[in-house]
C-alpha cells in the first residue's frame, strides 16, 4: 500500500467568476474553507501580475482565515517576492507567466533562468517559505532545480492531460529522478476525474494541485462533493 497522496485545491477560478461581475461573490476564501472541510490538504492561489483572478486582498485574507497550508504561486518578480516575504505563506511555487496566456502553458525554464532565479529562491528560503519550481518533466530542469537547492518541484501535467503520446512515461521517469535526488515531487495542471489515476499511482508523487476542473465540476455537484470525489479517485489509485 502506498502513502496517502496530498491534494492541494487551487481556488483561482472562484475569483475569476467573482471578477467577471465585480463585487465579492463568489468568495475564494469561502471556497478555501469548503475545501478544508472536504478534506483538502492545502490551498493554492496564483497571484498573477495582472491580478486577473486572485487579488492581494485575497492572499492576506487567506493567510488570516484558513488553517490549511497556503501555496502561493508567483512569478519571479520583485513585486511578487516582496508580497511573499510580507505574507509568509507556507510555500511559494515559482511559475512562468505571460500576460497574453489564458493559463500557464508550460514549465519554468530553470536551466536558462538559474542565475536570476537564485535570488528569489534564496530569499524565500531564508524567510522560512518552502520553495518549489513548476517545471516540465525534464531531467535537465530537475538538475537545475537541485543546483538551486529547492526542496520541491511541481511537474507540469498539461501535455499528459491533452493526451500527448509519451508524456506519462516522461512524468513517471521525472518523478523517479526527483526522488533519487532527494527532491519532493508534486504534479498538476489539467487533471480531471478521468485522468488523475495514472498520475496518482506514481509512487514518488507526493502531492497533486488541482483547480480549474474542480471549480468547473462544482457548478454541477458542489465544491465539497467534487473535492471528495477527486480524493476518492486518488485514494483508489493508491490502493487506500
Amino acid at each position: 500500500m502506498q502513502e496517502k497522496l496530498r491534494l492541494g485545491v487551487n481556488i483561482d477560478h472562484v475569483a475569476t467568476i467573482r471578477n467577471a461581475r465585480g463585487g465579492v461573490h463568489p468568495s475564494p476564501i469561502n471556497a478555501a474553507l469548503i475545501a478544508e472541510k472536504a478534506g483538502a490538504d492545502g490551498i493554492t492561489a496564483h497571484l498573477r501580475e495582472d491580478r486577473r483572478h486572485i487579488s492581494d486582498e485575497d492572499i492576506y485574507e487567506l493567510i488570516e482565515k484558513i488553517q490549511l497550508p497556503l501555496n502561493l504561486e508567483m512569478a519571479a518578480t520583485g513585486e511578487m517576492l516582496q508580497i511573499a516575504l510580507k505574507t509568509k505563506p507556507h510555500a511559494a511555487c515559482i511559475v512562468p507567466e505571460k500576460r497574453q496566456e489564458v493559463t500557464t502553458e508550460g514549465g519554468l525554464d530553470v536551466v536558462g533562468l538559474k542565475a536570476s532565479l537564485r535570488e528569489y529562491t534564496s530569499e524565500l528560503a531564508k524567510s522560512g517559505i518552502r520553495v518549489s519550481l513548476f517545471i516540465d518533466a525534464d531531467k535537465k530542469q530537475i538538475d537545475a532545480a537541485k543546483e538551486l537547492a529547492v526542496p520541491v518541484v511541481e511537474l507540469h501535467t498539461g501535455a499528459y492531460a491533452h493526451g500527448i503520446a509519451g508524456e506519462l512515461d516522461k512524468l513517471q521517469q521525472a518523478a523517479k529522478y526527483c526522488a533519487e535526488l532527494g527532491i519532493e515531487c508534486h504534479a498538476g495542471h489539467g487533471l480531471t476525474f478521468n485522468n488523475v489515476a495514472q498520475i496518482a499511482v506514481i509512487p514518488q508523487v507526493i502531492e497533486l494541485n488541482i483547480g480549474h476542473f474542480l471549480i468547473g465540476e462544482a457548478i454541477f455537484c458542489g465544491l465539497e462533493t467534487a473535492i471528495k470525489k477527486m480524493r476518492g479517485f486518488m485514494d483508489e489509485a493508491r490502493g487506500l
